[in-house]
């Protein structure tokens, strides 16, 4: 957990002021001079803010410590992945129980608001100096509000209605106010129409480009319905210096055995310069300083099975998987806080007569998986060493089911550790954030919404055709199968969670589909999803069935015996709670609780424009 009272550090400072306190102590020294009026004074002072602010992007998203990046809770939170420390919702609640803080629920309104506070110095101080021209000043002001426009977009998505602060806050406040989804979205696409005009069209590695406000902004778009104009962004994306990489290239380019798909995803190849499909991604290299890199990504240790574990025994009842050797060089140390489901691994490559062991599609090539059939115990005193892994000898821990054998899509998560001396988890490395793949994916979503349905097949099949997957007709283009092609293209990377939030919120909008927003928190897309998708959720239509490796699904009724915990949703967590701490601090103003969680009768109407 990272956030923990110091209390010695506290006694240290109470006891210090016992025994120091004088007429001399009281008189300040100050020992550097690198006050905010003293740095933000020319554009080099403000670029070591945007410096700083693009490593909250990378540490904030994509890296820190086991737990701790935001990611998880994307994925963990959608049919693809579960959440692991958290499956049963009733136990997320508003005062950080039930590993709230742990899974990025919690985190992502508090550093959310930390990162945006840094964005709103640069904003609020942009006017306090002398800039040598016009350009300097807008440039830089264009990516800080894009860094701000981005972590709002991030929260509206993710509580809905929040408090918009705009300004660099120099002293206590403790009278914010909610404002709604609507107002925050108005005010960050009118910030971004700003950006995108300033933005430059190339920038270096983790640099916010032209392109990137662009993509955002046609996010933004979406969000407010304004589908002709979220078409024309991403289309000047597409037409702009960017091209979808369909050729070999990189690190391994060299590997008759690998393909495209391979080399898209090595972190080497993500900011390199051959890699026209790169929009923005983070940069985290464990070459770099040490204050410059993360403690890696962890891709191996949060999505990949704990095979290795005790509980896979051998035929004899002893340990028959370890974690060193075979597979483990290849798999790391798999402890997975988002364990893959059914549906990411198998049921969404099963489409247009194809099944997920026969499709075409390069994106589930053998190459590019670890199955469960190819598990092999991996321990040299076992006397089955070598042979293939059986279910029916996993020994009395049932509870480890959830975690301790699924496949493993290795050609996204597969980092190898800069450090040769450290236990394989998923080491440094760059990561996208936006690539013109999820681009191509936008525009398909706004051409549906503008019944615009060849163009909308036409750019999921441009994305498609790169993998050899059999092509989507007009006919069965949906929202589902849209998603479905997020999930098959982007596990990993885009913000799944924050878009079926932003699509649940469209579809009660439009009407027509069975929702409306004075009854979202009891029914929306976001669950019907959940339910319909997920092995793991009491209603699903497929339990008891097996997949197609031999193993029974679900194992929730397994799972509850062993930790007396049953995966569960509700509708109303599409949203995640408001922390307690920002609303009861701010006793001087109303911070909204979401339906459905305590506290939510204390909500006053949220303010409907922000001046």
């Amino acid at each position: 957990m990272k956030r923990i009272i110091k209390f010695p550090l506290i006694l240290f400072t109470v006891l210090l002021c016992m025994t120091s306190c004088s007429e001399n102590f009281l008189q300040p020294e100050p020992k550097s001079f690198f006050a905010p009026e003293n740095v933000y004074v020319d554009r080099a002072g403000f670029e070591a803010l945007l410096v700083t602010l693009r490593r909250h992007l990378a540490h904030g998203e994509f890296t820190g410590g086991r737990g701790s990046a935001l990611i998880l809770g994307q994925w963990g939170e959608t049919p693809a992945a579960i959440n692991r420390y958290m499956p049963d919702r009733r136990n997320l609640n508003p005062s950080g129980a039930g590993r709230v803080g742990y899974y990025g629920h919690t985190d992502t309104a508090e550093d959310g608001y930390v990162f945006i506070k840094d964005a709103n110095v640069i904003i609020s101080r942009i006017d306090n100096v002398e800039w040598q021209s016009e350009q300097d000043r807008n440039e830089v002001l264009a990516e800080a509000l894009w860094h701000r426009s981005y972590w709002y977009n991030r929260l509206v998505h993710t509580y809905g209605d929040v408090p918009f602060i705009g300004e660099e806050v120099t002293g206590a406040r403790i009278d914010y106010q909610t404002h709604t989804r609507e107002a925050v979205l108005d005010k960050i696409q009118e910030d971004m129409e700003f950006a995108v005009e300033h933005l430059p069209t190339s920038a270096p590695p983790g640099a916010v480009t032209r392109g990137a406000g662009n993509h955002l902004l046609a996010k933004i778009y979406l969000a407010n319905m304004e589908y002709t104009n979220a078409v024309e962004a991403a289309t000047d994306v597409i037409n702009g210096p960017y091209a979808l990489m369909t050729g070999r290239f990189g690190v391994d380019a060299g590997d008759p055995e690998k393909n495209v798909n391979w080399d898209l995803h090595r972190p080497e190849n993500k900011n390199d310069l051959s890699n026209t499909e790169t929009i923005l991604a983070i940069v985290d290299r464990y070459e770099a300083p040490s204050n410059a890199r993360s403690s890696g990504l962890l891709t191996m240790r949060t999505y990949h099975c704990d095979f290795w574990n005790t509980h896979n025994s051998d035929s004899e009842g002893n340990r028959g998987m370890i974690d060193a050797g075979a597979m483990y060089d290849t798999l790391g140390r798999g402890n997975p806080d988002t364990p893959v489901t059914e549906f990411y691994t198998y049921n969404v490559w099963n489409q247009h007569g194809d099944t997920w062991d026969n499709t075409p599609d390069e994106r589930r090539a053998d190459i590019n998986w670890y199955d469960i059939d190819e598990m092999r115990y991996n321990n040299p005193e076992s006397v089955n060493y070598g042979e293939k892994w059986r279910f029916e000898w996993v020994n009395s821990d049932p509870g480890r089911l959830m975690t301790g054998m699924c496949a493993a899509p290795i050609y996204k998560t597969y980092v190898p550790e800069g450090n040769p001396e450290a236990r394989p988890s998923g080491g440094n490395g760059d990561w996208y954030l936006f690539r013109l793949a999820e681009t191509y994916l936008i525009r398909a979503e706004a051409h549906y919404w503008l019944d615009n349905m060849p163009d909308a097949a036409e750019d999921i099949n441009v994305v498609r055709r790169r993998s050899n997957a059999t092509e989507v007709s007009p006919g069965e283009v949906t929202l589902d199968y849209i998603m479905d092609e997020r999930v098959r293209e982007l596990f990993a990377e885009g913000m799944q969670h924050n878009e079926l939030v932003r699509v649940s919120f469209t579809m009660a909008k439009e009407g027509g589909y069975g929702y409306d927003m004075e009854t979202l928190h009891e029914n929306n897309w976001w669950y019907d999803r959940m339910i319909e998708k997920s092995h793991w959720y009491e209603g699903h239509p497929e339990t008891g069935l097996t997949i197609g490796v031999g193993i029974p699904y679900p194992v929730t009724d397994a799972v509850e015996e062993a930790i007396e915990l049953r995966p569960y949703v509700d509708p109303f967590n599409f949203l995640w709670p408001m922390p307690d701490a920002a609303i009861e601090a701010n006793v001087l103003g109303t911070v909204n609780q979401n339906i459905g969680y305590p506290g939510a009768q204390n909500n006053e109407p949220p303010l409907e424009t922000i001046e």
